[in-house]
């Protein structure tokens, strides 16, 4: 499923987030997201009170599984890089990775670029010994970068052998965005796997919209709760992106 999601790299998936905190309210999000016609599912599990409790992470992870029809994308994004504060060590977090990877209907996983190489190597190993897609991202709710060290990370996240490389930047000014578009096109040119890039914040509403353009292939749309700033609702997304591919053919 995923690789056919992926087949055009050029074109705009719509990624929505689950953030609720039990399995009822992420299944109650479901309900309210589906009917939006997201193309993937994120569970954000950072997000969930019980993710020190892998039978639960795994049955939840299951139910899920069961109310959709989409690529599943499953996370746990570190605090360093703007996720919630859980009790589990950065060891546990590569073990429970690697169970959802086993034991579960997950298509693609996300890890933090950042993290230390041998668990990046274990977790690339037992994804691909699944059937499992590797995101390995960088993001910074600071600042953008200089574009050499997001080049980095991207370029990275290559040499480990993800499947895809993310990065999400926080950017101060308008300069900052239209850097971050450029980039994506530079890299997207260079790299071999697909890329995934935003601005985030109200500033970088614009690469959520048109970063397909540049070679971003995967955006994030809000259907219930945001799971990080500038997220656009999914009905208002779709509108703005379809306008935008519109255009481009006119012009």
């Amino acid at each position: 499923m995923v690789t056919e999601l992926f087949k055009d790299k050029k074109a705009p998936y719509i990624c929505t987030p689950l953030v609720g905190k039990n399995r009822e309210a992420l299944l109650h999000e479901l309900e309210m997201i589906l009917p939006k016609k997201p193309d993937l599912i994120e569970w954000r599990a950072d997000f969930y009170e019980d993710i020190a409790d892998t039978h639960s992470v795994l049955l939840t992870a299951k139910a899920i599984g069961e109310a959709i029809e989409l690529p599943f994308l499953f996370t746990i994004r570190s605090e360093k890089e703007g996720g919630e504060r859980i009790s589990l060590t950065e060891e546990d977090i590569v073990d429970l990775l690697c169970e959802i990877c086993r034991n579960s209907d997950v298509d693609l996983i996300d890890f933090e670029v950042s993290n230390e190489p041998g668990y990046i190597r274990t977790l690339r190993k037992i994804a691909s010994e699944n059937g499992k897609k590797l995101i390995l991202s960088y993001h910074n709710f600071e600042c953008t970068p200089h574009h050499t060290e997001i080049m980095k990370r991207l370029i990275m996240a290559e040499v480990y052998g993800a499947d895809f490389a993310k990065a999400a930047v926080m950017p101060k000014n308008k300069e900052d965005v239209l850097r971050l578009l450029t980039l994506t096109k530079e890299m997207d040119d260079r790299l071999q796997i697909p890329i995934i890039t935003m601005s985030m914040g109200s500033l970088g509403a614009l690469s959520r919209v048109n970063g397909w353009m540049y070679g971003s292939v995967m955006t994030f749309g809000v259907g219930g709760q945001s799971s990080a700033p500038g997220q656009i609702p999914i009905e208002k997304l779709k509108q703005l992106i379809d306008l935008s591919q519109e255009t481009l053919v006119d012009w």
